[in-house]
């Protein structure tokens, strides 16, 4: 039996729920790969690997947290959580973006942790039409942090994502 890719083990570890969250969708459910040992080490390692030289992870809320943790863990170093809005304590920094129909917010906190002059790599669960991880870029720009990257498991081409947070270079462990 031989070794399968990255990209091969994240496919057969994706659950693929049809007509979820709405008639049409096709939800891509990573919890069977979160929950599979030698699937989360071996995701871990490819998106630590990916964000080599990064002094904090941020995770995006909510499997990005668990993403991020796990990365941050492997490397060394800390991980902070970008929430959504309204889930954090004032005082926050708050970053808005624009959904399909209506709009959503990104926060962190806006004390106790320096971003100024900070390398902060972006770890994430999905890539889809890209809002959230452009939301979380320019939030942690506007910081004072460097984010020389994100990182994601699972990229749907097709949304072309990629096209709304360009220039950010992006490592996608899988891409459909």
């Amino acid at each position: 039996m031989t070794e399968l890719t990255i990209s091969e083990l994240v496919r057969s570890l994706t659950r693929e729920v049809p007509d979820f969250p709405e008639p049409g969708i096709q939800f891509k459910d990573l919890t069977p790969l979160l929950a599979d040992r030698a699937g989360l080490a071996a995701v871990t390692a490819a998106l630590a690997e990916a964000a080599a030289g990064a002094d904090l992870i941020a995770g995006v809320d909510a499997r990005g947290f668990l993403l991020g943790a796990a990365v941050a863990t492997r490397m060394g170093t800390g991980v902070l959580a970008v929430r959504k809005g309204g889930k954090l304590p004032p005082p926050v920094h708050s970053e808005q973006y624009a959904l399909e129909y209506g709009t959503a917010t990104l926060e962190i906190p806006a004390e106790g942790i320096d971003l100024a002059g900070r390398s902060v790599f972006i770890v994430d669960d999905v890539l889809a039409t890209g809002g959230t991880l452009a939301a979380a870029h320019r939030l942690l720009e506007h910081c004072g942090a460097h984010v020389p990257g994100a990182a994601v498991v699972l990229e749907l081409s097709a949304l072309d994502g990629r096209g709304v947070v360009a220039p950010l270079p992006v490592t996608s462990l899988h891409l459909i």
